[in-house]
């Protein structure tokens, strides 16, 4: 799945009835989740947030935009906060499986239907901009609604979509990609402010004054103040004090987590606060993260301890959270501050149900979850069999030459675990949304058009989940396989049971996609066969392969 993030700044903080109005444009777009409204009634301002799929993210992005521009009238806006527009700013952030690329044509995209379709003018910034006077988001606001009457007249400062023409009502609004930026304060064993404000000058990327011997700030030619640069690179950061923990904080702002990440940070200020005799305590996340940021921590601290990570997705998480002390000063729980696990709480998902459930639900008369399903389910229990013969093998007494590769099947098998997982899910939706293709209304030739399309792409869809649950299948095989060769000898029945179960998961996806693409037309039908010939003849062979070895081992 990809997903991007979506946080629109409209200029309305204070009347819950206009600001719901405009946040519930959001819920009306498929594959979008909303996931926090934050007013502020000072600043007359309230930051909404949703993320999904990229062109839905896009729809809910406009909706938005256009009801904010009914809605608000800037003609009679006051508030703290700096703003040019009725939506001030709307960035558009990838957070999983998207490219910075991706976001900045889809900002361009965005940019110009608004311009066009609400006549509002335009400016890209960030990453979007079209030069460097626009990056940073300040240049363009200066001199806010008021001043951009006069501003938007100048050469200098046309609009990259729309007419040199400041909206009346609208104002302007500024549209880009950007990466993900997450706010993340450290605390420390001390009420001592300057103390944390010490270590926030040494670890930002804008550093510190420079002084000479004496303590005196050293300034250039032209008078201008000449600065160290901090340790890490991509990190704003202030010292404070909190009234409410009784301690204080580095407060941080991490601008490009892929390149500075958590756990640097985090060691980063350790080390800087035992230089000043502080300790730290623990730390805090505030708003939202990407879950893979915080399974970079969880990974970071696993290989430190010299351990295997290769084990499940919540089990890393939970490493990150006990080193980092997330939960130090109030509780940090995965599914309120994971972006990915946000999303998934507001779906009901089969994986979640207790095994029990699952197995009384199949055996109902549904038609999901079916076969399709139960061959996903079948082929995420091969895997965890396989992640733990893995895992038990890495610790093993004279296994130790093998424990790279070891990690490595650990680590690959849960991936496809976790995929087969969620698969489980998919092909039971594949099923439904074939079955709603085929009650669409049939009345007149428009109607038979459209649900014979609507049948033809369900049925597509419905075969290429089956057949994605196959190409895991083939690929997982050579995992058991080589674990037949560095495996602890002692777990051989355990790769056993998955290499049968993975053989029907297999023979099961090979059955379903074969069902499906009989549906299609030639060409369609013709494509799948091909591709399912190939796969069904490496999983003979290299089920066969493995078996050869198991036997031989049992023997």
């Amino acid at each position: 799945m990809k997903l991007i993030e979506c946080v629109p700044n409209i200029s309305e903080g204070r009347d819950k009835s206009i600001i719901n109005e405009i946040a519930n444009q959001v819920k009306q777009v498929s594959n979008v989740y909303l996931l926090d409204v934050d007013p502020g009634f000072d600043t007359n301002r309230t930051v909404i947030t949703f993320v999904g799929e990229p062109e839905p993210v896009l729809e809910a992005a406009f909706l938005l935009i256009k009801k904010a521009s009914e809605l608000i009238d800037m003609r009679n806006h006051k508030g703290e906060h700096s703003r040019m527009g009725s939506t001030d700013v709307c960035p558009l952030i990838p957070v999983k499986n998207v490219s910075m690329q991706e976001c900045v044509d889809l900002s361009k995209k965005l940019a110009k239907k608004v311009s066009k379709d609400l006549s509002i003018p335009v400016f890209l910034y960030e990453n979007s901009a079209s030069n460097i006077e626009r990056v940073n988001l300040a240049n363009i606001r200066k001199g806010e609604y008021e001043g951009m009457f006069e501003k938007i007249k100048q050469d200098d400062w046309k609009p990259d979509f729309g007419k040199s023409e400041n909206n009346a009502k609208n104002g302007a609004i500024a549209i880009g990609a950007r990466e993900f930026l997450i706010a993340y304060n450290i605390n420390l064993n001390t009420f001592d402010k300057k103390i944390a404000t010490d270590i926030a000058l040494d670890i930002r990327e804008a550093g510190r004054a420079k002084r000479d011997k004496n303590g005196n700030i050293i300034r250039d030619k032209f008078g201008k103040m000449l600065k160290k640069p901090g340790s890490l690179k991509y990190c704003k950061a202030v010292g404070w004090y909190i009234d409410e923990y009784n301690q204080a904080q580095v407060s941080i702002n991490l601008t490009n987590y892929k390149k500075t990440s958590i756990f640097k940070t985090f060691d980063e200020v350790r080390k800087e606060a035992r230089k000043r005799g502080a300790r730290v305590t623990g730390s805090e996340i505030v708003g939202l993260m990407p879950l893979d940021s915080l399974l970079d921590c969880g990974r970071y601290y696993l290989k430190k301890q010299k351990r295997s990570t290769g084990i499940p997705e919540k089990d890393i998480l939970n490493i990150a959270i006990q080193s980092l002390g997330l939960s130090d000063i109030s509780t940090f729980d995965i599914n309120e501050k994971i972006i990915e696990y946000r999303i998934d709480e507001q779906e009901k998902s089969f994986k979640n149900f207790k095994v029990e459930e699952l197995v009384n639900l199949t055996s109902m008369g549904t038609p999901t979850p079916g076969g399709g399903s139960i061959s996903a389910l079948a082929g995420s229990f091969a895997m965890a069999l396989s992640s733990m013969v893995a895992n038990l093998s890495f610790s093993k007494k004279g296994l130790e030459r093998h424990n790279k590769l070891h990690v490595e099947i650990a680590e690959k098998s849960q991936e496809s675990k976790d995929r087969l997982l969620k698969l489980i899910d998919l092909d039971s939706n594949s099923y439904d949304l074939v079955l709603a293709a085929t009650r669409l209304p049939k009345k007149t030739q428009e109607d038979i058009d459209y649900r014979a399309k609507e049948i033809k792409k369900a049925t597509i869809h419905a075969a290429e989940v089956p057949l994605e649950i196959l190409e895991i299948s083939v690929n997982s095989f050579k995992l058991l396989d080589k674990l037949c060769d560095v495996g602890n000898p002692n777990s051989i029945t355990d790769i056993g049971v998955g290499l049968y179960l993975l053989y029907s998961t297999a023979k099961g996806a090979s059955m379903n996609v074969r069902i499906n693409a009989y549906d299609l037309n030639a060409n369609h039908k013709k494509t799948f066969i091909n591709k399912l010939e190939k796969l069904d003849k490496l999983t003979e062979e290299l089920f066969i392969k493995t078996k050869i070895k198991i036997e031989k081992i049992l023997k």
